[in-house]
């Protein structure tokens, strides 16, 4: 799973990277560390079907009793199809995550180390996204808090491949990095969309920073 994940890149240079206009893009500020209920920008096509880029809380909210809602960021995708949580918003909205890298702790040592992966290209930090699913929520996002109306995304997840795999021995985030498969994803069939869970090729990633800071200390894309 993925609870951690940064956004280097200016608002133009992720607008051209996906396509989106200008005047389709929300402003924000580029984004080092992104936690559970964050907001952060993601990219859909809206209803002229135009793509746009557009700002969301990180997580799907689960109620739970006599507790505060917890946002769920990651969705398998063996449950993808199956589970009622997810299947109306895979079949009906998703949407694309940029990103520039992501964080997994290493749970075996004590403190835990936090390694960032990111994508091979030209630059330290080359976008990529995430292929997610989105949705609006309606209540309270704190225990006996009011309600509220806000949109909300999460993001799938696969088995690891070979260098996640030395880290977190459960699950790594899809990645996205090409057009064809942006396209596909936002646009094309469930089933078509379905192909796409896959591991990332291991030999065209790396991990970029080990330590313990829970941010992206690499400025720019």
């Amino acid at each position: 799973m993925c609870n951690l994940y940064s956004l280097t890149a200016d608002r133009d240079a992720i607008a051209r990277f996906f396509r989106v206009s200008h005047n389709r893009s929300v402003a924000f500020d580029p984004l080092r560390a992104i936690f559970p209920r964050h907001l952060a920008p993601v990219v859909r096509y809206a209803p002229d079907g135009e793509r746009e880029l557009v700002t969301m809380s990180w997580g799907f909210m689960l109620l739970q009793q006599g507790r505060a809602p917890r946002p769920v960021t990651n969705v398998r995708d063996d449950k993808l199809r199956t589970s009622a949580f997810w299947r109306d918003s895979f079949e009906q909205r998703r949407c694309l995550v940029p990103a520039s890298s992501f964080c997994e702790p290493n749970g075996d040592v004590k403190p835990s180390t936090w390694h960032w992966f990111a994508v091979n290209g030209d630059g330290p930090r080359s976008l990529f996204a995430f292929p997610g699913v989105w949705r609006r929520y309606k209540g309270p996002v704190k225990k006996d808090g009011p309600n509220v109306d806000i949109e909300t995304y999460s993001f799938l997840t696969t088995v690891p491949n070979d260098l996640v795999e030395t880290i977190n021995h459960e699950r790594m985030p899809v990645l996205l990095t090409r057009e064809n498969e942006f396209e596909t994803w936002l646009k094309g069939t469930a089933d078509e969309a379905f192909e796409l869970a896959r591991p990332y090729a291991p030999e065209r990633m790396r991990i970029v920073q080990e330590g313990f800071d829970k941010e992206d200390l690499l400025k720019g894309p």
